[in-house]
């Protein structure tokens, strides 16, 4: 990688759910792009060399500082924090138990306060301190069958503009990325699950105005970007990587 693409040099960069999809595309890049990388996940195995992996569940308070604590130590500080752990869920609102709710909120909105509330103590100490959460279109456009995991990231938006209110005089920049449907081992279990796994993802793929998947590589180089220098007055904003799903009302292909 050329010099000039090193920006994040010197830099300590801790990645939740990184072992693989979109966080671990996050982390390669932010490796390439000069940052030391560590990565919390529920089995941190068989990561690239360049990457230091801590196990960890977002679910619990414990787990999480004790990871957050021997990631800033093996860092030497940290300066970047990507909130991307989540899990999913599908049906509407009368499909989910409670139990259901209760995880996916645990995680996918807890996850990221337990997180960054071990982090914030180091990220204070750092000149170019970053938080980027990992949103969803979910947040923003109504989706069918996903009552549940479109309410764990609505709270996930109003949550990422209230800390960047609350940190920005500190110098903490908080932003989040809204990925439409990526192409990650999670979007491919759940067309596995599907009755016609090839008629699901052409569906989904002609949700998209580009249609297509959006990538892992995709979403992460725009969270690179905004844990990055070239952001520095980039705070409290939704970035879309959904290939126009979120803006875009196309009228049927040929009319």
């Amino acid at each position: 990688m050329s010099e000039e693409l090193r920006d994040l040099e010197g830099l300590g960069a801790l990645v939740t759910g990184g072992a693989s999809g979109i966080g671990l595309a996050t982390a390669r890049l932010l490796a390439a792009r000069g940052a030391r990388v560590a990565v919390l996940d529920l089995a941190p195995d068989g990561l690239p060399g360049q990457l230091t992996g801590f196990k960890a569940d977002v679910s619990d308070d414990a787990s999480t500082r004790a990871a957050v604590d021997a990631a800033a130590e093996a860092l030497g500080g940290l300066d970047v924090l990507v909130n991307n752990a989540g899990i999913g869920a599908a049906g509407t609102v009368e499909d989910n138990p409670d139990e259901q709710w209760h995880r996916v909120l645990d995680v996918n909105v807890l996850g990221m306060v337990r997180t960054t509330r071990a982090a914030l103590p180091y990220l204070r100490r750092s000149a170019r301190p970053a938080i980027v959460n990992t949103c969803s279109i979910a947040a923003t456009a109504g989706l069918p069958q996903r009552a549940l995991y479109s309410a764990s990231k609505g709270a996930v938006l109003s949550l990422t503009l209230a800390m960047a209110a609350d940190h920005v005089r500190e110098g903490i920049r908080v932003n989040c990325v809204n990925p439409g449907t990526a192409d990650t081992p999670w979007v491919a279990r759940l067309l596995d699950a599907a009755d016609d796994p090839e008629a699901e993802r052409a569906a989904l793929d002609a949700r998209q105005p580009m249609g297509r998947l959006v990538t892992a590589d995709e979403v992460a180089a725009a969270i690179v970007y905004l844990a990055s220098p070239a952001a520095a007055s980039v705070t409290g904003t939704a970035l879309a990587v959904d290939g126009g799903m979120a803006g875009l009302r196309l009228r049927p292909a040929g009319q």
